[in-house]
């Protein structure tokens, strides 16, 4: 009995020593199958959204990229990128990537593709007419815009469609806001972003973000729409020559502030209450705004 023990005891050891030296070449393999073909160059921390726990550089995608990508920031947001993706919340968008190819900064994830109420809904083909490419119908349809889903969503993660090059579908990250205004539910849009028909004729700024209940009911019945005078993908072309403006001085109160108090910019870099009386007087901040892409003339 006792050679026996010994026998078995004796196998049952080899087995572990051999289990104990594959076990670090298979996770050796598995990391070396993971790993880049090339290292990637993260580039550096020169991005104005540097260490801010996201990752702001376009050529990445995933749950740790930021809501909203530009081109400015590629290879400036080092520290972010590096961090998530060790993580694994990242990848690189290969070269020739749908993501890449159409221009648009962020994944897939990022476009409301809408429902599947559409006539044409789940036959093979895109009819959203905010797409464009092979995998579109002959003869897209307005009423299929948003209406489409399952189908462009395929056809664009196999990138046989893109966005088209204006009026694509709305990002994610659009905030309608609250309903705090003193017009909210008035059946007419008090929010200064939108125009068209169901806009009241006095729109202002205390009222933006706040009557989101009007504004995306008339948007979905198509008697309101978002400016577009600025586009997001506009700062993507920074910079922008500023010769030939005249932004005027730094003689308004809220010079230097980092926002642009001119009521003749819009754009993300604006200040969301704009008087008149700044007019010309918030020359630095527009400046450099406006240089940015982060805002644009009136």
């Amino acid at each position: 009995m006792n050679a026996w023990k010994t026998v078995f005891t004796s196998a049952a050891l080899s087995l572990m020593l051999a289990a104990g030296a594959v076990a670090p070449a298979l996770a050796q393999d598995e990391a070396a199958a993971n790993a880049p073909a090339e290292p990637i160059d993260f580039g550096d921390d020169a991005s104005e959204w540097a260490h801010d726990g996201e990752c702001d550089d376009p050529r990445f995608t995933g749950p740790a990229a930021a809501a909203e990508l530009l081109e400015a920031d590629r290879l400036h947001d080092a520290t972010d990128c590096r961090t998530a993706f060790e993580q694994g919340r990242l990848t690189l968008i290969a070269p020739g990537d749908a993501s890449e190819a159409t221009g648009d900064t962020g994944s897939v994830a990022r476009i409301i593709f809408g429902d599947d109420s559409g006539e044409w809904a789940h036959d093979g083909e895109c009819d959203d007419p905010d797409f464009v490419g092979a995998g579109m119908t002959a003869k897209p349809s307005p009423e299929s815009r948003l209406h489409d889903a399952s189908d462009c969503r395929a056809a664009f993660e196999q990138g046989t469609i893109a966005l088209a090059s204006a009026g694509g579908p709305a990002l994610v990250d659009f905030d309608y806001g609250s309903d705090t205004s003193v017009y909210a539910y008035d059946g007419e849009c008090d929010d200064p972003r939108f125009e068209g028909p169901g806009t009241d004729k006095k729109l202002l700024a205390d009222d933006m973000l706040a009557d989101a209940n009007d504004c995306q009911s008339l948007e979905a019945r198509g008697e309101v729409s978002i400016r577009t005078l600025y586009r997001p993908d506009y700062a993507a072309g920074a910079p922008y020559d500023s010769t030939g403006i005249i932004f005027g001085d730094d003689s308004s109160s809220y010079a230097l502030d980092g926002e642009c108090d001119d009521p003749r910019f819009e754009g993300p870099g604006a200040a969301p209450t704009l008087l008149d009386s700044d007019s010309e007087h918030d020359a630095t901040d527009c400046r450099t705004a406006y240089e940015a892409g982060l805002v644009m003339l009136r």
